[in-house]
């Protein structure tokens, strides 16, 4: 593996990454000079936003293996009920999610902290989503989780899809969710968050001194994490989730 003491160009490492995702091809981690901290793996992730020329307010959030939150960028991002259209790649996976639009500002705290009942208040609507999922890395995360931040945390794509009542960040977990393929289902069993509270990690995010000050304003769109694990889609073909009984969202990779 190339050694992360090497001199690191964080402009040449968006470049090979920009590079890679314009072709739908994959490099081992191997092959890459890495980041040695956050602050070089998100100097490399925004300099891949600039060259991807993603302007939309749209963001997932997760922690590091280390517990640390961290956000990358939606992107392609797509708001459409029903019909929207997303190119399939080959290992691409799919996680049906929920997403949450912000109403107002949630400022850096210096001295406290966000409460849950903070986050709920400043959410203005709940949305289900759709995330794809194709890393530039081979290996996604599994060897350099820094590396594979600096890649956008292997989002590439995200459909914003119906409106669904508040209450579903409350209820979510458990809830019946069945998603099917072309017809048939590759999921159908009741949502399991990772962290089963689905404000987790934007509350983690929310609490972090080092998110920039710009981030969490009015309007973003923040989606929660997986309720369904990540699928492999072998096939492209017209997917459909439904949650519960909220109006299904349905999309097509092609």
């Amino acid at each position: 593996m190339v050694d992360s003491a090497a001199t690191f160009d964080p402009r040449a490492l968006a470049s090979k990454l920009h590079s890679l995702h314009r072709t739908g091809s994959q490099a081992p981690t191997a092959a890459f000079v890495l980041p040695a901290d956050l602050q070089h793996a998100m100097d490399v992730q925004n300099l891949l936003a600039a060259d991807e020329a993603i302007s939309s307010n749209a963001w997932k959030v997760t922690v590091s293996p280390n517990g640390q939150a961290v956000t990358a960028p939606l992107h392609p991002y797509v708001h459409a009920d029903s019909g929207a259209h997303i190119r399939w790649q080959p290992g691409m996976k799919f996680e049906a999610e929920v997403a949450v639009r912000l109403g107002r500002d949630l400022p850096l705290l210096r001295e406290g902290s966000y409460t849950r009942a903070d986050l709920v208040e400043a959410i203005t609507i709940v949305h289900l989503g759709a995330e794809l999922l194709v890393s530039a890395i081979e290996e996604s995360g599994k060897i350099s989780f820094l590396l594979f931040l600096a890649d956008r945390l292997g989002n590439n794509g995200y459909v914003l899809g119906p409106s669904v009542g508040k209450s579903v960040i409350e209820t979510a977990n458990g809830t019946p969710l069945k998603v099917t393929l072309n017809g048939q289902p590759i999921y159908d069993a009741p949502a399991q968050h990772p962290k089963e509270d689905v404000l987790t990690w934007l509350l983690d995010y929310a609490n972090d001194q080092l998110r920039p000050e710009t981030s969490l304003r009015a309007g973003a769109v923040i989606t929660t994490g997986t309720l369904c694990g990540a699928i492999e889609l072998l096939t492209p073909g017209d997917i459909e989730i439904v949650l519960g009984g909220a109006t299904p969202l349905r999309l097509t990779l092609g």
